[in-house]
């Protein structure tokens, strides 16, 4: 077999087989003709199988291998259908895995394009704080370079959280310290360490804080009656 005849069906009958099918049948009901002939006159010259019973037989084998046939290229067709639906997944699957690459290694290509005129910035700060002594102006490039860098940021979804003079919220907030304080609300924001940030409302980073607290009357007392 070829390798273009591979996965193909075929229900065609070939002439010989048909004639064989054809003589055993004969034979088969041949007992029966005898019987009939032997009991009508006591002869055995009566005909195996009639003409008609004959091409009886040859019309159902002919009808069965058309049946054949059609089920055969049936077959051949879901076949056929089977094969292209598992080459084309096949191929899905390696575009898919192409496409997972390219993402992994360009998914960022146009957030780091954006921050690049940020790296520009800071490289002219570097550049005029060598040849002058002109610190504020350096300062103020620095300033505009940070202000360049909050807004690209806040381009992709990133804000800064709240935090000085807000009261404390675990959701956002992480307390580092705690600090005694009778002018300030208790549970109130009173410094920022690291600032914290959300991406498109939900948190990237929490911000460090250090956190109001009421001064605690006990200790107040012991303090004073150590003094006395």
């Amino acid at each position: 077999m070829s390798e273009s005849d591979k996965g193909k069906f075929s229900a065609d009958i070939s002439p010989e087989v048909i004639d064989e099918a054809l003589q055993s049948v004969a034979g088969e009901r041949a007992p029966d003709a005898v019987t009939k002939a032997a009991t009508a006159d006591g002869s055995d010259d009566t005909p195996i199988s009639t003409p008609s019973e004959m091409e009886e037989v040859r019309s159902q084998l002919a009808l069965s291998q058309e049946k054949g046939r059609e089920t055969m290229a049936r077959l051949q067709e879901v076949h056929e259908r089977m094969l292209r639906a598992v080459a084309d997944l096949e191929n899905y699957r390696k575009r898919a895995q192409k496409e997972k690459e390219q993402m992994q290694k360009f998914g960022a290509e146009k957030i780091l394009a954006d921050f690049l005129p940020v790296m520009d910035n800071l490289d002219r700060a570097l550049d005029h704080s060598n040849g002058s002594a002109d610190f504020i102006s350096l300062m103020q490039g620095v300033s505009m370079t940070r202000k360049l860098f909050e807004d690209t940021l806040a381009k992709y979804g990133v804000q800064p959280i709240p935090a000085v003079g807000q009261p404390f919220d675990p959701q956002v907030h992480e307390a580092m310290q705690h600090v005694e304080s009778s002018e300030l609300p208790s549970n109130q924001v009173v410094a920022e360490l690291v600032p914290g940030y959300t991406l498109n409302g939900r948190l990237l980073r929490p911000a460090l804080v250090v956190v109001a607290k009421k001064p605690n009357p006990g200790e107040a007392l012991d303090e004073q009656s150590h003094r006395d």
